[in-house]
């Protein structure tokens, strides 16, 4: 069994691989000053981003949550890897071959590239089921596309293929490609029965799943024939790459324009985003057998950009000053069912959202098959807000033709309308809810009112500046920002990590330990200090000289040397830089030397310089040794 990854490859994987393209395939990032990046946190929900990305420093951190780090350690907490699993996968993402120590430390719990080989494998039985849908056997399923008006063309697009019948064909190519049984049945390919291992998918047609980088994670699969006596889909069960609850069938394909015209359509099943997609309607996605859930909504708010800015804002004609979530269903009862679980999680949204409803109950597959790819896209454009959509299908299961029928409506329709979350739309849906109800606007509006204050108000997420003073796990408080002296130290440490070329050595390696006064503060400057200061950081690339600092950290600084790398800065303009860091080290000269300087005058006056001559004298030669050290350092900050 291999051992650990050497070092040097582990850097040339931290180096080569750019942190803000693996960042950006899963957060939308905007440029927040020079040399930054910010969007919204992938590991928690907020309204206003606080996540931040300095590719010079090869750094990560989210104000909000504070988790922070580099880029492998992104890789980790995105998709749940371990160490070496992620730089492994970022390895084979940037071209890099890793070597491994031979005997000597601790030793790997399993077998190294292993997230690797089951994405091979994965991405190998995408090939052979798409070449078996060339094949005689696979009739049926290029009947099934051409009944729907895909062409071969299209098949190709998706990567759609066919599984054949028998119950080790896939298993017995894969172990011709040298795949281990273990590694297959990890990758959720096969089955495991009475008698054996059989192959998952057998006489169905298949469609390759992908995660956002466009990497095959799983597969879904549907029945031909009838007498298959499974589901009429099925999915890849849930293993190390394939979560039921956060992929969206079509993501690799959409990703691109969702950001771009920050929309999402979500449809639902494999055919529809792919009739979509054919008419036009790029973003549109499906979830893989399960129901739109909280974890789709955290990424799909992540895509769309979707804060607080402008959301929920309703323009004329439907559309929103935000972005637009659209969800389209089927006008039947289970479409219906399946629209108000999704307004159980519009509250989780800042950006506008919508229902496109075909009223004859066809799914956009159906709809472009019929009727072209103008009435897909004539759908989605014809989309009603949620809430209205909410609203009628509440009232519709009232009888409103009779009082006692209007006021149960009422009764159930007012704390939809309450729980509307942008306030300034609520006296306008009340004022529709009356119209439909046919009952006054006054009646509604009380109605309405006193549904708002019977419903708890939801907890709102920590905004950034709201943190408690001591973080969650870290163990070393966070001084206020109002303190002066702490936020001055707090931009020293922020220049040092970001731009140790324009920081003279001399603040590092000179200045004493108890130069900085705040604890957390004082260990960072220890850090640094461990590395054998900024003396360490000469010919380094600036990433490099903060893993080396974050090296000499321990888990509670390193959580703070991650912050602090990233932290955007209040000069933005590239030439001004310079003048900011030297500003930043002067003051923070002036005000240790000024501290020095009004203590040795303290000791100077309470010396009697008759009766203890040698003292007074010693303390005077003190005092003028430390405001020399202070010219000095300031020439050398560059003033």
């Amino acid at each position: 069994m291999a051992g650990l990854i050497k070092r040097e490859d582990v850097d040339a994987v931290r180096d080569k691989a750019r942190i803000e393209e693996i960042v950006g395939e899963q957060v939308t990032l905007r440029t927040a000053g020079v040399g930054s990046m910010k969007g919204l946190c992938p590991f928690h929900d907020e309204r206003s981003p606080s996540f931040h990305v300095r590719p010079q420093v090869g750094r990560w951190h989210c104000f909000g949550c504070n988790e922070g780090g580099d880029v492998i350690s992104f890789v980790q907490k995105m998709d749940g890897l371990g160490f070496s699993e992620a730089v492994e996968y970022l390895a084979g993402r940037v071209g890099i071959t890793l070597r491994y120590e031979e005997g000597g430390g601790p030793r790997r719990t399993e077998e190294p590239g292993r997230r690797q080989r089951l994405l091979e494998a994965n991405r190998i039985a995408a090939a052979y089921f798409a070449e078996q849908l060339l094949s005689p056997e696979a009739a049926a399923g290029r009947a099934f596309l051409a009944e729907r008006s895909f062409d071969r063309g299209d098949a190709l697009h998706f990567g759609v293929g066919y599984a054949p019948n028998g119950w080790d064909n896939l298993l017995r190519h894969l172990r011709g490609k040298g795949f281990t049984e273990p590694e297959i049945a990890a990758s959720g390919l096969v089955s495991e029965g009475n008698r054996g291992v059989y192959d998952r998918f057998r006489g169905r047609l298949v469609w390759p799943i992908r995660d956002v980088t466009g990497e095959t994670i799983g597969f879904g699969a549907r029945k031909l024939y009838e007498e298959d006596q499974g589901p009429k889909y099925l999915n890849t069960p849930e293993t190390a790459l394939y979560k039921k609850s956060q992929v969206l069938y079509g993501i690799d394909l959409a990703k691109r324009d969702i950001a771009k015209n920050k929309q999402i359509v979500v449809v639902e099943g494999y055919t529809d985003v792919m009739a979509a997609h054919l008419s036009g309607v790029t973003t549109a996605v499906a979830t893989c057998g399960t129901a739109f859930g909280s974890d789709h909504v955290r990424f799909v708010r992540r895509l769309v950009g979707d804060t607080s800015s402008g959301a929920g804002v309703q323009l004329a004609g439907g559309g929103s000053s935000g972005g637009e979530i659209i969800f389209t269903f089927d006008g039947d009862a289970a479409g219906q069912k399946a629209a108000m679980r999704a307004f159980g999680e519009d509250q989780k949204f800042y950006a506008q959202t919508f229902v496109a409803v075909e009223p004859n109950g066809m799914d956009p597959c159906e709809l472009r098959q019929a009727r072209g790819p103008q009435a897909v896209q004539a759908l989605v454009e014809g989309r009603q807000p949620l809430f209205e959509f909410v609203l009628k299908t509440t009232l519709a299961s009232f009888d409103l033709e009779t009082a006692e029928g209007r006021v149960a409506a009422l009764r159930s329709a007012a704390p939809v309308v309450a729980g509307i979350r942008d306030t300034a739309l609520r006296p306008e849906y009340a004022r529709m809810l009356a119209g439909w109800l046919g009952m006054d606007g006054e009646s509604v509006r009380r109605a309405v009112h006193d549904a708002g204050r019977g419903s708890a108000s939801p907890s709102r997420p920590a905004e950034r500046g709201q943190l408690p003073a001591v973080a969650a796990g870290d163990g070393l408080s966070r001084p206020s920002h109002t303190d002066p002296i702490a936020r001055l130290e707090r931009q020293t440490l922020e220049v040092i990590l970001q731009y140790p070329q324009m920081v003279p050595a001399a603040l590092v390696d000179d200045v004493p330990g108890d130069a900085f006064t705040v604890p957390a503060w004082r260990a960072v400057h220890e850090a640094i200090r461990a590395t054998g200061g900024l003396a360490s950081a000469a010919g380094r690339a600036d990433s490099e000289w903060v893993a080396l600092v974050a090296e000499e950290s321990s888990a509670p600084v390193l959580a703070l040397v991650n912050e602090l790398a990233v932290a955007p800065l209040p000069e933005d303009r590239p030439g001004a830089i310079e003048d900011y860091v030297r500003g930043i080290v002067r003051a923070f000269l002036d005000l240790g030397f000024t501290r020095k300087i009004g203590n040795a005058r303290s000791r100077l006056q309470r010396i009697d310089p008759v009766a203890e001559a040698e003292a007074y004298t010693q303390a005077f030669t003190d005092l003028l040794t430390i405001e020399q050290q202070r010219r000095e350092l300031r020439e050398q900050a560059g003033e």
